[in-house]
């Protein structure tokens, strides 16, 4: 008397007799275990590892195509709400974080990007938060949000440093002008690079630097300083080689800030040896 062979059973589930394998890895694998695959079916293993194996497609600017919800921008925009709303509540939150460049000199740096998230007044925020919304969404889908985040810091970095270079000493500056002028640069080097039409943000950025100049009290040094910034930094993520794309954009990134740094330390130097502090 022979017994009869036993059937092959799932390997994630020995109590049932399956003769289907996996494609890839060849094990015995039950309906629930099976996933369709171009050829046969394969376990929900080896499913998942080739998913891993798969490249997401991107633009030429390194960006995801399937991110087009402008999440940075809506976050960029809460936290200057948030910090507006501080400074109508929390007495001396301004002053804290506000730009000056003797309190910068002073040791406390961290002023030249706090004060890019403060806003003289509710009209001063509306309009620097509707023209975040305006230009920012197109500019994060393009570049994508990391790249985008670092262009907009930058960029605010650039205007407080420029304004920290030249403005008077005694001068008080606050605002997103600096990152928003930088969002205006990288929209007519990004608009260029796609062969779209950029006089709008000719007229934009015309416009706004007639009002710089024009309109007292403005910080034409945070404006200029953003607006080159954002240029610079936008051009090297735009036409960054392909085949060397992400080192280009670390590198164009890395470098500005280690620009900044310099420029930092000479001024302060300078206000240190200048101005005597207690």
């Amino acid at each position: 008397m022979t017994t009869p062979p036993q059937a092959p059973a799932c390997y994630r589930h020995p109590d049932r007799a399956t003769y289907v394998r996996c494609t890839r890895c060849n094990r015995f694998i039950c309906g629930e275990c099976m996933r369709a695959a171009s050829v046969g079916h394969q376990c929900a293993e080896c499913v998942s590892e080739g998913a891993k194996t798969i490249r997401r497609p991107r633009n030429q600017f390194g960006a995801p195509l399937t991110s087009t919800t402008p999440v940075v921008t809506y976050v960029l925009i809460a936290l200057n709400l948030l910090m507006f709303a501080a400074q109508t509540v929390v007495p001396g939150f301004e002053n804290a974080f506000e730009l000056r460049s003797l309190d910068v000199a002073d040791g406390e740096v961290h002023r030249l990007l706090t004060s890019a998230f403060l806003h003289y007044g509710p009209l001063h925020l509306l309009f620097n938060m509707w023209a975040l919304y305006v230009v920012g969404p197109p500019l994060e889908v393009a570049l994508g949000r990391l790249r985008y985040t670092a262009l907009y810091l930058l960029s605010a970095l650039g205007g407080s440093v420029l304004v920290y270079l030249l403005s008077p000493l005694g001068a008080s500056t606050a605002g997103a002008s600096g990152a928003v002028f930088g969002l205006f640069g990288a929209a007519f080097v990004v608009g260029k690079r796609l062969n779209v039409d950029v006089r709008w943000i000719v007229g934009l950025v015309a416009i706004n630097l007639v009002i710089t100049v024009v309109v007292p009290g403005i910080s034409w040094q945070g404006h200029i300083g953003g607006l080159i910034t954002g240029a610079a930094v936008a051009a090297a993520y735009a036409y960054a080689p392909r085949n060397a794309r992400t080192a280009v954009q670390v590198g164009a990134t890395v470098a500005a800030l280690a620009v900044f740094a310099v420029l930092i330390w000479w001024r302060t130097a300078i206000l240190l040896s200048a101005v005597p502090f207690a």
